[in-house]
């Protein structure tokens, strides 16, 4: 699937393995830097999730990085329980059907408390 020699696709196999819901965006979480990563925030902090915000704009590396790691050219990209779920659209289609929810509970995600 990657290449873990590369220091930056061990990095980012490392932060997905570590955090269940990881977001690798442009910005940070209390302040993106595009549109679409927040609202992806918006999406993830109206379900209540906690997760780890990675902004890629800090490290060309990283952003070229995630892009070959999960062969999808855009960011923001998120991951739940290592599992690539999609980028804006799709996550903002799931939150509408529900499917994201469940796909969260399904993976032992809860809502922060």
């Amino acid at each position: 699937m990657t290449d873990t020699a590369d220091p930056t696709q061990a990095r980012i196999a490392q932060e997905i393995a570590d955090n269940s819901v990881v977001l690798f965006m442009k910005g940070t979480p209390t302040f993106p830097q595009c549109g679409f990563s927040a609202a992806v925030v918006q999406v993830l902090t109206k379900l209540q999730v906690k997760f780890k915000g990675i902004n890629v704009l800090e490290d060309e590396a990283l952003r070229q990085g995630i892009k070959e790691f999960s062969s999808w050219p855009t960011i923001p990209q998120l991951y739940v329980a290592g599992e690539f779920v999609g980028g804006c659209d799709i996550v903002r289609e799931m939150a509408e059907t529900g499917e994201l929810s469940s796909l969260l509970a399904d993976k032992g995600v809860a809502p922060a408390a």
